[in-house]
């Protein structure tokens, strides 16, 4: 088991205004300085992940309550795979509580952009975390596949709760709704396939132009 306490040294802005929906728009830049900001300071960024052994013959995760992926998408990305690394993180909840005051007190503007950057926050949170399984797995002969998370793709969310007992996130403090919705809200689970080198694995690499998914604010530009 590994435990992540991460510092996030700054928020991306160009994230933070695709997240927002403002990717082409000119808008007031001192405005989502101060989100990105008022995210860094409020956030509290943790992560807990593990590594287990990965059956692709029957598209099962290893763990102590093996876990059975019914993913079409996520079974075609792990089809080479020997190991899969399972991950959640957070920023707590601190940043959610302001974000819903901002709101309240009528600053919509700056509570629609503070929301922006703590996705980001996330996301980048997230991105920290995968670079260092990815380190992991070189270390032992493998490459990686890339992240793939719970309520993307055909991969339904009420898995949520087996990933969240896999990974031990108890210890940072994530829960689930009855309805397999993460709390904190700002939560990011997720799984990556450790692939043994030199394995032709086309289906590794991600493609926003593959997804059906056309309305994702995380869809990057082609």
């Amino acid at each position: 088991m590994a435990i992540y306490n991460a510092t996030l040294s700054k928020i991306d802005k160009e994230e933070t205004k695709r997240y927002a929906g403002l990717k082409n728009i000119d808008f007031n830049d001192d405005l989502i300085n101060k989100a990105c900001l008022e995210a860094q300071l409020l956030a509290v960024p943790k992560g807990c992940w593990e590594l287990y052994d990965y059956d692709p013959a029957i598209g099962c995760i290893m763990s102590p309550q093996p876990l059975f992926i019914d993913s079409s998408k996520v079974l075609k990305l792990f089809c080479c795979a020997e190991k899969v690394a399972v991950m959640t993180v957070t920023i707590g909840e601190d940043i959610e509580n302001f974000i819903t005051q901002e709101f309240k007190n009528g600053n919509y503007a700056f509570s629609l952009l503070l929301d922006a950057a703590a996705t980001t926050a996330v996301e980048m949170l997230a991105d920290n975390i995968n670079n260092f399984i990815n380190i992991t797995a070189n270390k032992q002969g493998y490459s990686t596949t890339y992240r793939f998370s719970p309520g993307y793709g055909d991969w339904n969310i009420t898995i949520q709760p087996e990933i969240l007992q896999i990974t031990n996130a108890n210890l940072i403090n994530v829960t689930t709704t009855d309805s397999c919705m993460l709390l904190p809200r700002k939560s990011v689970t997720a799984a990556i396939g450790f692939i043994p080198k030199n394995t032709n694995n086309k289906n590794s690499k991600h493609n926003c132009n593959e997804c059906k998914q056309i309305n994702c604010h995380a869809r990057k530009e082609s």
